[in-house]
C-alpha cells in the first residue's frame, strides 16, 4: 500500500535542508543537499511507519 505524506523543507542559516512531516508527529531529517534529503526523508518515513506498526 502506497500512501502520500506532506514534506515541509526548510533552509536553515548554515544552508542545510531539514525536511518535516506534519502527519506523523517527530518525523524529521535533514541533509546538506536536495537529493540527499529526499533519500533521508523516504528512509525516515519508512522507519517511522515501521515503528508504528510495531507498537500497535
Amino acid at each position: 500500500m502506497n500512501k502520500e505524506f506532506t514534506v515541509i523543507i526548510e533552509q536553515d542559516e548554515d544552508g542545510i535542508y531539514i525536511a518535516s512531516v506534519p502527519e506523523l508527529e517527530g518525523c524529521h531529517t535533514q541533509a546538506k543537499t536536495l537529493d540527499e534529503l529526499k533519500e533521508r526523508a523516504d528512509e525516515a518515513i519508512d522507519l517511522y511507519l515501521e515503528v508504528e506498526l510495531n507498537l500497535n
